[in-house]
């Protein structure tokens, strides 16, 4: 139910966020956690909408090596399947006498011809095998092509390696309250420069008895650093010009609350410009928290401890 909460009238509205005003989705969220929109396209062929180059370059370490490990196995399956069908007298070579057996080195030559290491022992000498290993042939060479652009597209995409705090929280800052998150990069010897951070707030409300969208640009304490070798404390202060003027957590609720978050700088070790995205919904935002300290004194110097990064306490008012 959006809020008839009467809103601070002081802070600007901001309306070039991208999303609309009108499109109620009260309870879900914008922007999802590590950054993608949350946004699912139909009514268009899905081969045109699927993008399997961004798919595979984004999807998780492991999740890409199974995919490629997959699809290694079960392509030999099916070339040794067709030669199989096509029939044993088509080859020469065989050691095995058995069915089983005569697929197995059926397979295995598969597997050479892929990779066009031929070893050698089983040889194609009728015209159908020889028209499929040629056809193989050309499919693993171009197969290891698209799998070696993929794999270097993974390891020079350039990015950002941020990790947000779980939460956000509102806590006692100086003489009044503030909205705060925190950042880190979570990468060795990965030190981002010229670093900016922009935050936006979303609320529904009633205007004119219509549920509609409001956006504002959260002034922020500090919204730009020269680097980051630690961590960053993202400061809104709750004053009179901030939209969450006497604002409970409740009110939060009502109004269906989200900040997103962008975050951009210069990483030294890609020499390109990274981005990255984030969002915290009304649910991630603790009233009456602070985070805890995230640093050690060492004899070999200062250590950040990036389990700690999400860790927060509870404030005594």
């Amino acid at each position: 139910m959006p809020a008839t909460k009467e809103i601070n009238p002081v802070p600007k509205l901001n309306n070039d966020t991208g999303f609309s005003t009108t499109g109620i989705i009260n309870g879900s969220r914008f922007i999802n956690r590590d950054g993608t929109f949350n946004l699912h396209k139909k009514g268009w062929p899905f081969w045109d909408r699927f993008s399997i180059f961004y798919t595979m370059i984004s999807l998780p370490l492991w999740q890409f090596i199974i995919i490629i490990v997959s699809f290694f196995f079960s392509i030999n399956l099916l070339y040794a399947g067709i030669y199989y069908w096509i029939g044993a007298e088509q080859f020469t070579g065989f050691v095995a006498t058995t069915p089983v057996g005569i697929f197995k080195e059926l397979y295995f030559f598969s597997t050479e011809t892929f990779t066009t290491v031929g070893y050698g022992r089983v040889n194609p000498v009728g015209d159908a095998a020889n028209l499929v290993a040629a056809v193989e042939a050309m499919s693993g060479f171009l197969s290891f092509a698209l799998a070696t652009g993929l794999i270097y597209g993974r390891f020079a995409r350039p990015r950002a390696h941020l990790v947000f705090s779980d939460h956000a929280i509102v806590a006692p800052y100086r003489d009044k309250t503030a909205l705060m998150f925190r950042f880190a990069c979570y990468k060795q010897n990965h030190a981002l420069s010229d670093v900016t951070v922009q935050v936006n707030l979303a609320m529904l409300i009633q205007e004119n008895g219509e549920p509609k969208y409001k956006y504002y640009t959260l002034q922020l304490e500090r919204s730009k650093i020269e680097s980051m070798p630690m961590n960053w404390t993202v400061v809104h202060p709750i004053d009179e010009q901030s939209p969450l003027a006497g604002f409970t957590n409740e009110d939060l609720a009502t109004t269906d609350v989200e900040l997103y978050v962008m975050v951009r700088g210069f990483n030294d070790v890609y020499g390109n410009t990274v981005q990255q995205r984030t969002s915290y919904t009304y649910q991630e935002i603790h009233y009456n928290r602070k985070f805890v300290s995230m640093y050690q004194e060492t004899a070999k110097g200062t250590v950040m401890e990036l389990h700690k990064l999400s860790k927060h306490e509870g404030v005594v008012l």
